[in-house]
């Protein structure tokens, strides 16, 4: 019993919020949410607007429907871009 010591709340907090956005795949609903743009708006904007983060396959699958995710780092950094346009403009 002498060498178990409590886990505090906060640290075990902390630890479960450090993660890796580069290596985090989120899907469409999470998308929208964070770009704030409905979803025929997120797939026009993959047609049109090259800087737009691409979708990564989930699986093997070609079909139409396939499960896809984006990368939660890129997905930011557009974000970001889009906000920095505001002030230049």
């Amino acid at each position: 019993m002498e060498n178990i010591q409590p886990i505090s709340a906060a640290s075990n907090a902390a630890s479960l919020l450090q993660f890796d956005p580069s290596a985090t795949i989120i899907r469409m609903p999470e998308l929208a949410a964070i770009t704030g743009l409905a979803r025929p708006t997120i797939y026009k904007r993959l047609k049109d607007d090259p800087a737009f983060p691409k979708p990564v396959p989930l699986s093997n699958s070609k079909a139409r429907g396939a499960p896809v995710g984006w990368v939660l780092a890129e997905v930011q950094a557009w974000v970001r871009q889009r906000i920095a346009l505001r002030g230049a403009a």
